[in-house]
């Protein structure tokens, strides 16, 4: 029997900003103008004063349908791309792609800098996508996210996304193609860092670890073993779980039911889809056996998880 197609939805900016800023009681605030779907840009700081986010986040994995990138010039923020966990410090570049599940974990209160949201349909107006990427490899699904600029570098960044704020301020006198000259500028600035905050791309462990969580991160829903991972691979599986100790200190089906929890944890919280509708949709057919596995890993039944998530809600907006 085929199995049937549920399409997991993704947040567009608006989504997620009236999501995340509900002590607003349900009014979208002002600054998400219909322009907001190609490009929205905010200050952290002001973001902290919204949002009590400085505290250990109870904010749960998501998907955005556009870019986003994070550059923080004080203090510390915490974020996931995947199975990754990144701490951003001053002078820290952080992006993920459209459809990529990231958390946002901790912002300290001394934190300062900016968060963007944009359409790639902004930039390939006039270039096309292929040479976006091909020039941009940070725009890439699965790139390294974490870019660390140096010395005067943070302050060009810094003026290039002040002006990209003033000009998204000008509401319905904002200029599109002004925000395209100044995002490419951006992109050309911190192009030349991009190596050096890489892993070490001659580690033979490191490379087969990120060939993996990239194919894990597209296959999750049909590939659930570490023998069809490890022939995609073209290695043996004890080669694959080798080099996954060595980097990750675990095993491939340690990450692989990982990564089944991310995605169904996203599922109970961006759906309305039942939890044998998301069991079936994550390859566990049975539910019993999938109920399992997530108490497991969480400590909670999905049911009790996704309760936990109405309980949050309902605390912000009192």
């Amino acid at each position: 029997m085929k199995r049937k197609e549920i399409s997991i939805p993704i947040l567009d900016p608006q989504m997620l900003e009236a999501e995340l800023l509900q002590s607003f009681d349900g009014l979208i605030p002002p600054f998400l103008h219909n322009f907001s779907m190609a490009f929205h840009i905010n200050r952290i700081e002001d973001y902290i004063k919204k949002v009590k986010v400085s505290r250990e986040s109870s904010s749960h994995p998501y998907r955005l349908s556009v870019y986003k990138f994070i550059f923080l010039t004080e203090g510390q923020s915490n974020h996931t791309k995947g199975l990754n966990y990144y701490e951003l410090r001053k002078g820290t570049f952080f992006i993920v792609p459209p459809y990529e599940i990231t958390t946002d974990e901790f912002t300290s209160e001394d934190s300062t800098g900016f968060y963007c949201y944009f359409n790639m349909d902004l930039l390939s107006f006039h270039f096309k996508v292929k040479d976006l990427l091909a020039d941009f490899p940070f725009l890439n699904f699965n790139s390294n996210p974490v870019i660390t600029l140096k010395g005067d570098s943070i302050e060009v960044i810094q003026n290039l996304i002040v002006r990209l704020e003033t000009e998204y301020k000008k509401d319905k006198d904002c200029r599109p193609e002004v925000l395209r000259a100044y995002l490419l500028a951006l992109f050309v600035e911190i192009t030349p860092f991009i190596n050096a905050s890489s892993l070490s791309s001659d580690n033979e462990d490191y490379v087969i670890t990120d060939l993996f969580k990239k194919a894990l991160t597209q296959n999750i829903t049909v590939n659930q073993k570490t023998e069809e991972y490890a022939r995609m691979l073209k290695i043996q599986p004890k080669t694959l779980n080798r080099s996954l100790r060595n980097t990750t200190g675990k095993k491939a089906s340690e990450l692989i039911l990982e990564m089944i929890l991310l995605e169904s944890k996203v599922l109970l919280k961006q759906t309305s889809l039942s939890i044998s509708e998301i069991s079936y949709k994550l390859g566990q057919n049975h539910i019993s056996n999938f109920v399992r596995l997530f108490k497991a890993g969480t400590g909670m039944s999905p049911g009790e998880y996704r309760n936990s998530l109405k309980s949050i809600t309902d605390e912000t907006l009192n």
